[in-house]
């Protein structure tokens, strides 16, 4: 995600943080559950068909926690894909994602709690997160560079710094690419996408 969209994502929050209680009137950010703001956060990835056309996706529904012990989970709605074209959109839930047998995607990982427990209102740290993705029955690790904001007392904002490189061949989802591939004519589909986020956490 580029530097003028994270600043477009997090200048709001940052704005209503300002005009709430100073950072040492707000409770730590350790010793509670956060919930995931679906309507609020972003996960997207991007396509590249013909080796020239880029394509930004998006999954529109997400939920997630952060435990008090920094246990994270996200799941996401693999039906609730949108790339902008309906009949796309229909193909990716019964052929790529094969929605009906595989309707969620999960992302777990653990958080050490003490990397943010002097966190104060507006102040950022920045994280590297070893996770899991879970996606058709496979477990694969990956490593995402944070930026972690606490937009408000009861309020943080996790954005990636730099896009996490998801391979398609790692989730047995080559053969489905390449139906894909054949249905829409064209001469390739790459089977590498950089995917972003922008998480918001309520407490």
């Amino acid at each position: 995600m580029n530097t003028i969209l994270r600043f477009a994502i997090a200048a709001p929050l940052l704005a209503a943080a300002a005009c709430s209680e100073p950072p040492a009137d707000a409770p730590p950010v350790t010793g509670a559950e956060w919930t995931l703001d679906g309507a609020a956060s972003d996960l997207s990835y991007v396509t590249i068909k013909a080796g020239e056309i880029a394509e930004t996706n998006t999954f529109e529904t997400l939920a997630g926690t952060v435990s008090a012990d920094g246990a994270a989970t996200v799941e996401i709605d693999l039906a609730s894909v949108s790339t902008g074209v309906d009949i796309r959109n229909e193909r990716m839930r019964d052929i790529f994602f094969v929605v009906a047998d595989n309707p969620s995607a999960t992302v777990t990982a653990q958080i050490d709690p003490a990397a943010f427990a002097t966190l104060g209102v507006g102040q950022s740290v920045e994280t590297t997160l070893d996770g899991t993705l879970s996606l058709k029955g496979v477990e694969a690790p990956f490593q995402a560079q944070v930026t972690v904001t606490r937009a408000g007392p009861d309020r943080v904002l996790a954005v990636s710094d730099a896009p996490v490189i998801v391979e398609a061949g790692t989730y047995n989802l080559t053969d489905g690419l390449a139906q894909l591939q054949e249905l829409a004519g064209l001469p390739s589909i790459t089977p590498v996408v950089p995917v972003t986020f922008s998480l918001v956490f309520t407490r």
